[in-house]
C-alpha cells in the first residue's frame, strides 16, 4: 500500500516555474508507476504525466510536452513535477497517483494524494 502527499503548489505568474513534490510512504513504492493528474471544478480529471517504476520512461499529455518534466527518486520515495513556462490554463488542483501499470486512465490508479493547488495568473 502507498500513501501520497503532494506539496509545492502556489500562485505564479504566466511564464513562471513551479516544482511539485509528492511524498510517498509504503514498502513497495518502487513497484508502482507514478503519475500526475489535474482537475478543475466541474471538469473531468485530466492526465498530465506518468513515469514507470524502473527505467524512468515517461509519457506526457500533449498540452504540457516540452514544458513539464516528471521524475522520481525511489530511494527517497518521492515523485516530482517540474513545471516551466506556465500558462493560465495550467491552473488546477494537481494530484499524484500510483498504479501497477503505466496508463493515463485515472480509474486504474489505486492510490491518490489529496492534491495541491496551482494557480497561474495572466
Amino acid at each position: 500500500q502507498v500513501q501520497l502527499v503532494e506539496s509545492g503548489g502556489g500562485l505564479v505568474q504566466a511564464g513562471g516555474s513551479l516544482r511539485l513534490s509528492c511524498a510517498a510512504t509504503g514498502r513497495t513504492f518502487s513497484n508502482y508507476a507514478m503519475a500526475w493528474f489535474r482537475q478543475n471544478p466541474g471538469k473531468e480529471r485530466e492526465f498530465v504525466a506518468v513515469i514507470d517504476w524502473a527505467f524512468g520512461a515517461s509519457i506526457y499529455t500533449d498540452s504540457v510536452k516540452g514544458r513539464f518534466t516528471i521524475s522520481r527518486d525511489n530511494a527517497k520515495n518521492a515523485l516530482y513535477l517540474q513545471m516551466n513556462s506556465l500558462k493560465p490554463e495550467d491552473t488546477a488542483v494537481y494530484y499524484c497517483a500510483a498504479s501497477t501499470k503505466v496508463t493515463a486512465a485515472p480509474d486504474e490508479y489505486a492510490y491518490w494524494g489529496q492534491g495541491t493547488q496551482v494557480t497561474v495568473s495572466s
